[in-house]
């Protein structure tokens, strides 16, 4: 019931005259409010439902799914012996459901962006991926598997060069200002509501941002989100590196699922293909 309905109901004769006005709101107002009440309800009724933890915030544990590392990769082989890597036609001829997503991708100032077409030419040469390198940050993308107790958060990933961890105190302690530079940097962690923000920085430059050349300085900061929603959670991260950056970077919103499959040791990431490489062509990164 709205609140000029409740007015109507309950105020006497005597302000029926001024109440009337109520009346005359236009009929979107009312649809509005209940849009706007059923939505906080929801939302409501979606954060009692969340596990929690003994200190009352969301309870993240558990192996997610959200196709990260090189679960994009989905190679197929035709009749002809070619190889199709991504976007490829379903068996009897038939196109995929939908058309992947442009490349997501930073915007850079004007003066480094040829260094970025540079290494982007050369990737092959250039990527620290593909010397067993950790991917850095955001590239590694979402944690696959997340293990939480009050006070820390733990980040575990399985990534094309191999395994990686991130340890994230979200006990109110700051930044270590002894830390060492590094690949996945310095990260500390906070609660704003039901949502884990995690900021990382004191990088090393040996990352990029995302594939195709994304470099980055060793002023990079690093802010991530995290919300969970029943068995399913949206992860979203933004960049910034306002020495060769045109603007800050925020990353397509990412879901991860629940799964009941827990990660399996990978096979170790040892580069010796490089030296063999007669043909350094650039190919497109889908991801």
């Amino acid at each position: 019931m709205t609140a000029c309905a409740t007015t109507r109901n309950r105020m006497t004769a005597a302000l029926l005259a001024a109440t009337a006005l109520c009346a005359f709101m236009p009929p979107q107002s009312h649809s509005a409010e209940s849009g706007q009440a059923a939505g906080r309800e929801a939302a409501s009724a979606s954060a009692q439902s969340l596990p929690r933890l003994s200190d009352g915030h969301p309870d993240f544990n558990g192996t997610w799914d959200n196709g990260s590392g090189y679960d994009f990769i989905q190679p197929q082989k035709s009749a002809d012996g070619s190889i199709c890597i991504s976007g490829c036609p379903k068996p009897g001829g038939v196109a995929p459901a939908r058309a992947p997503l442009p490349p997501d991708r930073p915007k850079y100032k004007p003066e480094f962006v040829a260094k970025v077409k540079d290494l982007e030419q050369r990737q092959v040469e250039m990527d620290p991926v593909l010397r067993c390198r950790a991917p850095g940050l955001p590239r590694i993308g979402p944690p696959d598997k997340i293990v939480q107790r009050p006070g820390e958060i733990v980040f575990l990933y399985d990534d094309v060069s191999g395994s990686f961890w991130r340890i994230i105190p979200t006990d109110g302690r700051k930044h270590r200002p002894d830390a060492d530079e590094s690949y996945l940097g310095d990260a500390i962690g906070w609660w704003e509501g039901d949502t884990l923000v995690v900021e990382t920085v004191n990088f090393n430059e040996d990352t990029w941002l995302t594939d195709d050349g994304a470099f980055h300085t060793r002023n990079l900061r690093v802010i991530e989100r995290l919300t969970r929603d029943g068995d399913t959670m949206q992860w979203q991260a933004t960049a910034y590196d306002p020495e060769v950056l045109a603007e800050p970077w925020t990353l397509r919103p990412r879901v991860m699922r629940l799964t009941t499959q827990e990660l399996q040791e990978p096979v170790p990431c040892v580069e010796q293909d490089l030296e063999h490489v007669v043909d350094g062509t650039h190919h497109d990164n889908p991801r």
